[in-house]
C-alpha cells in the first residue's frame, strides 16, 4: 500500500509533462498544417536523389530505340 504514495506523484508529474508538451507543440505551430506533408509525397522531386550513373543508363536505354545504325537502317 505504501507504493501508492510513490506512484501517484510520479503519475501526476508524467501527466503534467505530457500536458505541457502538448500545449508547447500547439503554441509553436506544430499542428498548423497537417495536409501538406501528406500531399508532398506525390510531387516528383526525387531527381537529385538518383545517382548520376543511373540517370545516364536510363537516358541511354531510352535512346537506343530511335538510334539508327551506320547503314541507315
Amino acid at each position: 500500500m505504501s507504493i501508492i504514495y510513490l506512484l501517484i506523484p510520479i503519475a501526476i508529474i508524467l501527466a503534467s509533462i505530457a500536458i505541457w508538451a502538448f500545449f508547447w507543440s500547439v503554441n509553436t505551430g506544430q499542428f498548423d498544417d497537417l495536409e501538406s506533408p501528406a500531399h508532398s509525397i506525390l510531387y516528383d522531386d526525387d531527381e537529385e536523389l538518383i545517382p548520376g550513373d543511373v540517370k545516364r543508363e536510363e537516358k541511354n536505354q531510352g535512346d537506343t530505340g530511335s538510334v539508327k545504325d551506320k547503314n541507315g537502317a
